[in-house]
C-alpha cells in the first residue's frame, strides 16, 4: 500500500515538476520575446549618437543666444563717458600731465628706430608708448549705469547666467 502511495506521490510530483518546466520554457520565450520587443522599442525611442551631439550643440547654441542677449540688455543700460581732452590735462593720481606729454615716448621710440642701429630700444619705447596711450584713455573713461526698472534687471542678468550656465554645462559635461 505504501508503494501505490509513493508511485501515486511520485507520478503526481512528476506531473508538477513537468508543469513547472512547461511553464518556465514558455516563460522563458515570453521573456525572449519581451526583451527583444524591448530592444527594438529602445532603439526606437533613443536617439543615436549623432542626435545626441545634434540636441548638445543646439543646448550649447541656445546658451550662446540667451547669453548674447542678456549681454547686449546689460551693455544697452550702461553710458560710458570719457574726460579725454578735457582740459588738455590726464591725471595720474594727484599729478596732472598735459595730454600731449604722453605721446612722447611713442614719438622718441620712433626717433630711436630710425636713429640707432640696435633697434631694441626704439621697440622698447614703442611698446610703452603704447601702454602709456591705453593707459590713460582706460583712466579717462567714465562707465555710469542707466535707470532702469526691477524687472529689466532681473531679465538682463538672468538671461546672462542661465545663458552663460548651458553653455559651461554643454563644454564642461563628461562624455
Amino acid at each position: 500500500m505504501n508503494d501505490r502511495k509513493n508511485d501515486s506521490v511520485d507520478s503526481k510530483l512528476e506531473e508538477l515538476y513537468g508543469e513547472i518546466e512547461k511553464q518556465r520554457r514558455s516563460e522563458t520565450r515570453a521573456s525572449k520575446n519581451a526583451k527583444n520587443m524591448d530592444d527594438i522599442l529602445d532603439g526606437l525611442e533613443s536617439p543615436s549618437s549623432s542626435r545626441r551631439e545634434g540636441n548638445e550643440l543646439l543646448r550649447f547654441l541656445g546658451g550662446l543666444l540667451l547669453f548674447g542677449a542678456g549681454m547686449y540688455m546689460i551693455f544697452q543700460n550702461l553710458i560710458i563717458s570719457s574726460s579725454w581732452g578735457v582740459g588738455s590735462i590726464f591725471r595720474i593720481g594727484s599729478f596732472n600731465i598735459p595730454n600731449g606729454t604722453i605721446m612722447l615716448p611713442l614719438l622718441i621710440g620712433i626717433a630711436l628706430l630710425f636713429l640707432c642701429d640696435r633697434k631694441i630700444w626704439g621697440w622698447l619705447f614703442i611698446a610703452v608708448g603704447f601702454v602709456i596711450i591705453i593707459a590713460a584713455v582706460l583712466m579717462s573713461v567714465s562707465i555710469q549705469w542707466r535707470t532702469s526698472n526691477g524687472w529689466m534687471f532681473v531679465t538682463m542678468f538672468a538671461l546672462t547666467f542661465a545663458g552663460g550656465a548651458m553653455m559651461l554645462r554643454e563644454l564642461f559635461r563628461s562624455k
